[in-house]
């Protein structure tokens, strides 16, 4: 935003998860912020929430009409719902893509036949809708394969299979069985690469993007990189070997053709393999926002203000006009769950610590999925707690982020103990 229009502004935030509340505690930092309002939030964020649930796209449109809002939409459900379309329809400001746009997260077939199109490196694949059809491409792959379900399955419609068995059983799980609904009308088999993982996010106006920020996501549920993929079970930031001149050339050549072929704005992430033989970074997915638990880790070291960098995107000014600064330090994250997770959650448990948690110096507890109830915070989702520490090493922030995780307890809480480890990175 230009000096000159720099006001006070409300501030609309969609979603109830850890990064939501990141996002919110963030933007509350801002000199320019008046009122933030969080729909539909979550136990860390009562303070702000407002009791209209983020698919109800009218609801939320009609608020941020009459409280005179900036939206920023957090999760990828009411993009793909075409909360932005709605939005525009009545020229409010909010930041994020349009429901076309959006497809690069909410259908992974589309997704790669646009990065195919485009010539952004992905991994081969085939598209299927039969089940007898895939496993036997599957089978001819010798099942080192990766299965995904074609739309939205809140971070769990992937399998990566090293056997005919596990691609099989995945296969039937999406198409056969319809474990994800609409959502696995479609497979999309890949090629499984070795190598390891980053996530790579940019801020975009439809035209030109910059960094912002880079992150290691731990997706499975167990130490080691073993079991069930989930929504995220910890992260740190910045990735390991990502300097400016890494980070701004992944940007350029990856990033940058996607926003120029789809006019997308918003935070466009991308999930990214370096294989071991060092070739050139290849797509593993598009996500039409910003990553949970990424932005847990990224917003923590995020210098400049988010509620500038996002009301001038918002109102059609350049990234290239905007100034991100970064604290030099690095972030880890733990997300701690409740029993059961990612399959069948329990939840109401009451939550014990956090306020002891809270004192410990370098850390910050960022709500995923939990309430308040009479003073007492409760589990309400499978992901309850995002507990992040920060430190001039990883070491150093790890060990933060463990030592005010392990001050915090519930019944059958659990929690991955490697996360920014050399084994799970």
């Amino acid at each position: 935003m230009s000096e000159s229009k720099k006001k006070s502004r409300n501030v609309l935030i969609v979603g109830s998860g850890g990064r939501e509340h990141a996002l919110c505690w963030k933007i509350c930092q801002s000199s320019f912020v008046q009122n933030v309002y969080v729909a539909p939030g979550n136990g860390g964020t009562f303070f702000h929430n407002v009791s209209i649930g983020s698919d109800d796209i009218f609801a939320l449109r009609d608020f941020a009409k009459s409280h005179e809002c900036l939206t920023i939409v957090g999760p990828e459900a009411p993009l793909a719902q075409g909360i932005v379309d709605v939005f525009q329809k009545d020229n409010l400001p909010i930041f994020g893509p349009t429901r076309e746009q959006a497809r690069l997260e909410t259908s992974k077939a589309y997704a790669k036949d646009f990065m195919k199109r485009n010539s952004i490196p992905s991994p081969d694949f085939r598209i299927f809708e039969n089940a007898e059809e895939a496993i036997d491409f599957a089978h001819r792959k010798q099942g080192e394969v990766v299965v995904k379900a074609d739309g939205l399955a809140s971070g769990k419609g992937v399998f990566v299979c090293d056997s005919t068995d596990e691609a099989e059983a995945a296969i039937r799980t999406i198409l056969t069985e319809r474990s994800f609904g609409s959502a696995g009308d479609r497979v999309v088999i890949e090629e499984k690469l070795v190598g390891h993982e980053l996530s790579l996010i940019a801020i975009c106006d439809g035209r030109k993007a910059l960094p912002f920020g880079t992150a290691v996501d731990h997706k499975r549920a167990l130490d080691g990189n073993k079991g069930p993929n989930t929504g995220g079970m910890g992260a740190f930031s910045p990735a390991p070997g990502m300097d400016n001149h890494a980070t701004n050339e992944m940007t350029r050549s990856i990033i940058l053709p996607a926003v120029e072929k789809s006019g997308f704005p918003g935070f466009l992430y991308a999930g990214l393999m370096i294989s071991s033989d060092e070739k050139k970074p290849m797509v593993l997915e598009f996500n039409a926002r910003l990553g949970d638990p990424e932005t847990e880790v990224i917003l923590p070291r995020l210098e400049s203000d988010l509620l500038l960098l996002t009301d001038s995107v918002s109102h059609g000014e350049s990234v290239m006009n905007l100034n991100i600064s970064w604290k030099t330090n690095v972030c880890t994250a733990v997300v701690m769950c409740a029993e059961g997770y990612p399959r069948k959650p329990r939840i109401g448990d009451r939550i014990h610590g956090i306020d002891k948690a809270e004192l410990f110096p370098n850390v910050l507890i960022f709500h995923s999925g939990t309430s308040k109830s009479d003073s007492e915070f409760v589990t309400q989702s499978g992901r309850a707690l995002c507990v992040a520490g920060e430190g001039d090493d990883y070491p150093t922030a790890t060990q933060r982020a463990y030592e005010a995780a392990n001050a915090i307890s519930w019944r059958g809480e659990h929690h991955r103990k490697d996360i920014c480890s050399l084994s799970a990175s």
